[in-house]
């Protein structure tokens, strides 16, 4: 359950105190901050970090949009997440919640060492995630000699995108064409009978007879053996009224390389017509533990 909030004159004390206070035994806590947070101080702002920008077909509310930092709280028990989240705003008094969305894996399991959720359009996803911690490492985080700022080694760039799905729409097309559009089958294995944990070979249909060359999944990654460089983990979301859909999240050491380069490579692609995104933000996760802190506390 990600929840974005602004500051007004807090100290960083402040938000990490918070943080801090909302871990316990179920729940995982992790924070990311906003370009916004670094405005007194840019020299400390990671290289890329910036407010998300209005991609083509995006329709971007600015009241679920942005933030000074995500927080972001994930468990098992939505008590144990209610409860977290009370704690955590309890010690923030002149922090306000921007915005909150609750999320959930349906089918959420480890197949082969990548993580695997079946989302509202009912298709299986995450076979492009890496099935090692090296190559996940390798992806999602900051290295030395990336002209990143010292503090922001062993961090990570973050990507919510909320992306409305249209589901009464895609369930009236058939299977069929639903798998075509995607490039995949529902449960992974690939349009050309490939399975789904190894690697199409799309350059042997060059035309698209198998896979369509405005599929999803060719658009967005065109080459399967140099996979884009990032990591995913999302999450469904049903707000009623019709309002449900994917809560996209992505992680990688280059924002530019990885979500970015993905997103455009995606313009005009079959699924647009089933999607919309209206909210979300970049964020960067710093590394682990507090000496990061201590470098940014000073400024």
């Amino acid at each position: 359950m990600p929840s974005v909030v602004s500051r007004s004159s807090v100290a960083l004390e402040q938000l990490m105190k918070g943080v801090g206070r909302a871990r316990a035994e179920r729940v995982g806590v992790s924070v990311g901050l906003g370009s916004s947070l670094f405005s007194e101080a840019p020299a400390f702002r990671p290289r890329h970090l910036k407010p998300m920008p209005n991609f083509s077909g995006d329709l971007l509310d600015e009241s679920q949009t942005h933030g000074d930092a995500l927080v972001y709280l994930e468990s098992d028990s939505a008590a144990d997440l209610e409860d977290a989240a009370r704690r955590l705003l309890s010690v923030m008094p002149v922090w306000r919640q921007r915005w909150s969305i609750g999320g959930f894996r349906k089918e959420n399991r480890t197949q082969g060492g990548k993580w695997l959720a079946r989302n509202p359009f009912h298709f299986t996803e995450g076979f492009g995630n890496p099935n090692s911690e090296r190559e996940i490492v390798d992806r999602a985080v900051v290295v030395p000699g990336q002209g990143e700022p010292v503090w922001a080694e062993g961090g990570s760039y973050h990507v919510i995108r909320i992306v409305r799905f249209a589901t009464d729409l895609w369930d009236r097309d058939s299977v069929d064409e639903q798998e075509r559009i995607i490039g995949r089958r529902r449960e992974g294995r690939w349009l050309d009978g490939t399975p789904g944990e190894e690697q199409p070979n799309f350059a042997a249909d060059p035309h698209g007879k198998a896979t369509p060359l405005d599929s999803h999944v060719r658009l967005a990654a065109p080459d399967r053996r140099n996979p884009p460089p990032m990591v995913r983990r999302s999450y469904s979301y049903d707000r009623g009224d019709g309002d449900s859909g994917l809560i996209f999240s992505c992680f990688q050491k280059d924002l530019v390389q990885g979500f970015e380069t993905v997103q455009r490579r995606l313009e005009g692609e079959s699924l647009a017509q089933y999607v919309l995104t209206t909210g979300g933000g970049y964020f960067f996760v710093p590394p682990p533990g507090d000496s990061w802190t201590e470098a940014l506390l000073p400024s």
